[in-house]
């Protein structure tokens, strides 16, 4: 690793279309998936804008695995990963250029779009199971609900 140089993208969206597994020729697991991350901005009348970032991201192995097999078109998903730039070139000899994030981590941050809950669930490449996720968005809140705690603990003060 160079000094003074990080190479680390976070990215907290919804997944554009449903992961399609692939395989490369030596048998690698390969998902390619789009995020959008949305930003609301006041416009110069006050009124507030939607800005919606699409973002590429392709996950090898296990974790490509698990992307195709547990997660679905709208579903929001953290991503951890780096950038990386491919270049190329087309049939007709043009060269083409790439940028998207290598996602080292998935994790599940549970619901989609429109079907409400689903369960919290991540998944490294780095021979880890799956780990805790985020609390499921659905479902009452509360002390029983508390992922920080059981009943008896205090909120949080912020």
């Amino acid at each position: 690793m160079q000094k003074n140089s990080v190479n680390k993208v976070i990215l907290v969206g919804r997944l554009g279309q449903k992961p399609e597994l692939k395989y490369t020729a030596s048998q690698m697991a390969v998902v390619n998936l789009s995020v959008a991350t949305t930003e609301s901005r006041k416009d110069r009348d006050g009124n507030y804008q939607d800005e919606t970032e699409w973002s590429r991201v392709v996950v090898f192995g296990k974790t490509a695995e698990f992307v195709a097999n547990y997660l679905d078109k709208g579903a929001l998903v953290s991503v951890d990963g780096r950038l990386q730039t491919r270049s190329w070139e087309n049939k007709d000899g043009v060269k083409m250029s790439t940028t998207e994030v290598v996602a080292n981590a998935i994790t599940s941050l549970g619901g989609s779009g429109g079907s409400g809950g689903g369960q919290g669930a991540s998944r490294q490449d780095s021979n880890a199971g799956f780990g805790g996720g985020a609390p499921s968005s659905s479902g009452a809140s509360g002390p029983a609900n508390n992922p920080f705690g059981g009943e008896d603990d205090e909120p949080l003060p912020f």
